[in-house]
């Protein structure tokens, strides 16, 4: 978690609390706090960024270090269904409640003016996050489910590089979530970036931005 240096800017006399579901498969919290550079354009804004865990650690069930993109650090942001996931891996639980709950009862934090945003797996997380429970974020970064949301009161910035090798082999779908929202008069600036990829080299050049554009409706 990262607190902003006083003095706070004049319109926020509580900081904002951000969950951030910034990390991809593999990650750790630490991927996004030691490569992202959010530091400097979250202390300006006097923004708190939380940055959660991509899944729980240590539970020894049976097969969840087997493979990078189920278990450990595959936790996808959703709350398990079945023996013997379901006791821990309640990622999305996690991120929406237990999460929150504890940093409102620790730090100085407005509960009414939270964001979400997130990279990778981490963005698809910010995504159910934020569509399930409409209202309770003022910003989104997303991609799909948005054809069941109730309302079209959203503004939705999606970076995604030109040259990231899961858009070139077709496993991530940007035009399907731009014409859903076109279909629900939801606005979308999606951005596609000549020459990036997946890598935090591409996160660290946009952060700000994204901080900037949370930091425009929190410190409203």
């Amino acid at each position: 978690m990262l607190r902003p240096r006083p003095p706070l800017p004049a319109a926020s006399s509580v900081p904002s609390a951000t969950p951030a579901a910034a990390v991809g498969l593999t990650c750790t919290e630490q991927n996004f706090i030691s490569k992202s550079g959010y530091h400097q354009a979250a202390s300006e804004h006097g923004l708190i960024v939380i940055a959660p865990d991509t899944s729980p650690r240590g539970c020894n069930i049976k097969g969840e270090d087997e493979s990078w993109d189920f278990g450990t650090g595959a936790g996808f942001y959703v709350n398990a269904t079945e023996d013997p996931w379901k006791t821990n891996y309640r990622m999305y639980s996690y991120v929406t409640e237990e999460l929150p709950q504890l940093i409102n009862a620790s730090f100085p934090v407005d509960p009414q003016r939270m964001s979400i945003f997130g990279h990778s797996m981490g963005g698809h997380g910010a995504l159910i996050c934020a569509l399930k429970n409409p209202g309770k974020y003022k910003t989104y970064d997303a991609t799909h489910l948005v054809e069941s949301y109730p309302d079209s009161q959203l503004d939705i910035l999606i970076d995604q590089g030109k040259d990231d090798q899961f858009l070139l082999d077709g496993q991530l779908l940007p035009d399907n979530f731009i014409s859903a929202c076109a279909e629900k008069k939801i606005p979308v600036v999606f951005r596609l970036q000549e020459g990036y990829d997946h890598s935090y080299y591409f996160i660290a050049t946009f952060i700000a931005d994204h901080i900037r554009h949370h930091a425009k409706y929190l410190n409203a």
